[in-house]
């Protein structure tokens, strides 16, 4: 079936629907992963998001029971330059096609990707909608004006608490879920951190009844400045128990710090992003999926530390307290899709728990 990708400034691109035709305004955004596609569409950081693939050929490994980072798919369509109609990889269990038309998710394939992509880039990310060649082009782009994007958080996060245990457990920690990814709660797990799992808006005094010895905020979708309350109870932790956080939550700790955040022009999507640790002296190439950023200048020298940036722009990519257990960085450590260079930082969590756990019971109060 022929249709459309229409832009709110009023571009269209061509191609051919795939997947479950009803579709939906969402904000367009490109990834630049080579692989992992079915990571991708079901990241709930991609909530609200439709998702140009910039790899030309999808699909040819097919999708399987693994791989998926959440129990539904998060994106509102996806936009493709060819895919596979069968694939070829023995964990493959059906088509990319088929994954699609089940999870209800819009697809549009026979697309210059290419030419879309420099268009997001030379323009930014926009409202766009896929569209099926008979409907109405003049509706559609009222419907484009008109939209204004949802509470993401809100329709990601866990409704109720859950455990994730280890075979043996070492430290307990809180884990706040603002659209958290199976593979982060995998690589805490693997380090016998035992995991309750709270929901977004849950409250410190909710959090503490667990009695945690650190605290994680996870990635998630949209604009972290808007989350105001999860700012709030965010700063009840500090000085109290370690807290880390990613992405999401890693935005959330620098607003919680007195800093600021910023929407990006396109965003950083992909597994293939440089990123120099500056304590390590070292690149390490980073899966990323954010469109906010922490605004340098508006973080406090005196108190934090900055401790990666992104080589391509310069952009904190890290960042930690200078006396209390904070930590953070904005990229995705346990990759999924990506290269698995930075899964340290997990490790400099755990590290950052047992040094925290052998203070004497006055530090804090002394600081």
């Amino acid at each position: 079936m022929k249709g459309y990708l229409v832009l709110k400034d009023g571009s269209i691109f061509e191609g051919t629907l795939f997947g479950d035709v009803t579709s939906e305004v969402g904000e367009l955004v490109f990834n630049t992963s080579m692989t992992g596609y079915q990571e991708i569409i079901t990241d709930p950081s991609y909530y609200g998001q439709i998702v140009v693939l910039t790899y030309p050929l999808i699909g040819n490994y097919g999708v399987n029971d693994e791989d998926a980072q959440h129990e539904k798919t998060a994106i509102k369509g996806l936009v493709v330059n060819e895919i596979n109609e069968s694939f070829s990889y023995w964990r493959g269990k059906s088509t990319l096609e088929t994954y699609l038309l089940e999870h209800r998710v819009i697809g549009i394939k026979d697309v210059d990707t290419r030419a879309l992509t420099k268009h997001i880039r030379d323009y930014g990310t926009m409202t766009g909608k896929i569209i099926r060649a008979s409907e109405d082009l003049n509706q559609c782009l009222e419907q484009l004006n008109a939209y204004d994007f949802l509470e993401h958080v809100k329709a990601v996060t866990t409704k109720e608490t859950y455990y994730v245990q280890p075979n043996v457990e070492s430290y307990k920690v809180a884990v706040i879920d603002f659209g958290i990814k199976k593979n982060i709660l995998e690589a805490l797990k693997q380090r016998n951190l035992g995991l309750k799992v709270f929901p977004a808006f849950s409250t410190y005094e909710e959090i503490m009844t667990y009695t945690p010895d650190a605290v994680f905020l996870s990635n998630g979708p949209g604009n972290p400045e808007t989350l105001t309350d999860i700012i709030q109870e965010t700063k009840k932790f500090f000085g109290v128990i370690p807290v880390f956080g990613i992405c999401l939550g890693h935005q959330i700790l620098a607003l919680a710090l007195g800093g600021k955040t910023k929407k990006m022009k396109f965003g950083h999507r992909g597994g293939n992003h440089p990123v120099k640790d500056i304590k390590r002296d070292q690149i390490f190439i980073t899966a990323q999926n954010h469109g906010y950023v922490v605004v340098d200048e508006s973080l406090d020298d005196q108190i934090i530390e900055v401790t990666h940036f992104n080589v391509n722009d310069t952009s904190i990519e890290g960042m930690k307290h200078k006396v209390l257990p904070i930590l953070s960085i904005q990229y995705h450590p346990e990759a999924s899709p990506g290269p698995l260079e930075s899964g340290y930082i997990f490790d400099d969590f755990l590290e950052m728990i047992q040094k925290h756990k052998n203070l004497p019971q006055n530090f804090l109060e002394a600081i």
